[in-house]
């Protein structure tokens, strides 16, 4: 059930989880609550009433119903790090807490402070998931700590910092980045784990269909041309590269990349690290590689008109060239590419491919519950199904109903039908995708609804 936040603030996380008690509703002055039959003992319920301030009214519930409520809303604040530890030993605690975000798939580590908490957050699935509360005398040590590891300047407060840690531990190792900035209560620091594991990395498990993985890759093996992924920032699109570089990546070819940052590393890929500071940017970067025999090249981002120039040249030269935008679809790369004075006969001769790509939650496998479709299906202009699943909560999916992410794509293979389209600056061109049956982002997303495996509220975002 929904809880008000106001209404769960009036127990402390720590009298929530003791007592085994959790607040739902304030009828006047008696705060109602969920608990156990211990609860209604009288000496216990006296504790309560005088530990909260509140006068207390218990409605029963079991153990498991109770826990699996705390484990919704208190969950995470009710572990507190202990002082000792972090003072003595705040080396072994850092790694014991990145090597739980990288059991738990966390992409990121959060270390907050406000004015009357402090907390760590875990980034799991695209959605912060609070884990810790840190004592607020701790904090300071736990960021020094931090800027010890990550070679920053511990006595600079004022001022962003950035750096890295590598993480290694006997079966894992990895490269963590770190980003300090000051807030007004003190410093927020985010850990960037990038621990995906490459290795196991593969086109086929990413999310395409079957035609769309036969258009994607026959178009990356071509000997030269331009093949453009677009999508906002976080939709895995350095992911979808990466497979690629590793599916072409062999003793024949020379792959150079420019990133920024270098995620991953792969063997035998000659991979640049972007430093705009000394005038290494995208495009010098490419005007080099130029002069490197390249077979194929991997740009980590269009951003700018000089950068698409070099990217275009680069493509008309006879190299292979790989990129990403940050456009809406497949089809508006074209017109960010205008936007940057490229001329559409210019583009219509390299691009041979061009791609969109979305991430969505998959619900946990373990919780989802099937629910028969109602009228609202239909006054959304949703598919007719016989059922759809939503989102529960369990341990499994740390009560969030969701566990694990998939790409949808939109593919487009650029044939001499859509190279005139281009040249004629058509912006519309949804009868010649429908002709050739290219699936879009929005065909890729009912698929997944119908087959159960997201929500409606994954749904909906894609087809508006």
């Amino acid at each position: 059930m929904k809880i008000e936040a106001e209404i769960l603030q009036r127990i402390s996380p720590v009298t929530a989880w003791e007592y085994k008690i959790i607040p739902y509703a304030a009828d006047g002055d008696i705060l109602k609550c969920f608990g156990t039959e211990e609860c209604c003992q009288d000496t216990i319920l006296s504790e309560i009433e005088v530990i909260t301030g509140e006068s207390i009214e218990i409605a029963l519930l079991s153990v498991a119903e109770i826990t699996k409520l705390l484990n919704q809303h208190y969950r995470q604040s009710c572990k507190q790090v202990s002082a000792k530890p972090l003072v003595s030993d705040g080396d072994r605690f850092l790694k014991r807490l990145i090597y739980e975000a990288f059991q738990n798939y966390a992409s990121d580590i959060h270390f907050e402070c406000y004015e009357e908490r402090c907390r760590v957050r875990f980034r799991i699935d695209g959605q912060l998931i609070e884990k810790y509360v840190i004592e607020e005398q701790n904090y300071p040590s736990i960021v020094n700590q931090i800027k010890i590891l990550a070679k920053l300047n511990i006595s600079e407060r004022r001022l962003p910092q950035d750096g890295r840690i590598f993480y290694q531990s006997e079966k894992e190792k990895f490269d963590v980045r770190v980003s300090c900035i000051p807030t007004i209560h003190g410093e927020k620091i985010v850990l960037r784990l990038l621990t995906r594991h490459i290795d196991l990395l593969d086109l086929s498990n990413l999310g395409f269909s079957e035609r769309q993985l036969e258009d994607y890759i026959k178009a990356v093996k071509r000997p030269h041309g331009l093949v453009l992924i677009s999508g906002p920032t976080g939709s895995g699109k350095s992911t979808t590269l990466y497979a690629t570089l590793r599916m072409l990546n062999n003793e024949i070819s020379n792959i150079l990349t420019i990133e920024d940052p270098v995620e991953y590393t792969l063997a035998g890929v000659n991979q640049v690290q972007l430093k705009e500071e000394i005038g290494l940017t995208f495009g010098s970067a490419l005007r080099a590689f130029l002069r490197q025999d390249p077979d194929i090249i991997m740009l980590g981002e269009i951003r700018d008109t000089d950068t698409a120039q070099m990217a275009i040249r680069s493509a008309l030269t006879g190299h292979m060239l790989l990129s990403t935008l940050h456009t809406n679809s497949a089809w508006g790369s074209i017109s960010r590419l205008v936007d940057m004075n490229i001329h559409p006969y210019l583009i219509s001769n390299t691009l041979i491919l061009s791609v969109a790509q979305r991430l969505v939650r998959i619900l946990c496998p373990c919780c989802k519950q099937q629910i028969k479709p109602e009228d609202e299906l239909s006054k959304m202009n949703l598919p007719d199904v016989d059922y759809y699943c939503k989102p529960v909560g369990c341990e499994e999916c740390f009560y969030t109903g969701y566990k694990g992410r998939k790409a949808i794509y939109e593919v487009i293979p650029i044939d001499s039908e859509l190279s005139k389209a281009i040249r004629e600056s058509k912006d519309e061109i949804e009868c010649e995708c429908k002709k050739r049956g290219i699936t879009t982002l929005k065909d890729s997303a009912y698929r997944l609804f119908k087959e159960g495996y997201i929500s409606i509220e994954e749904l909906i975002p894609l087809i508006q």
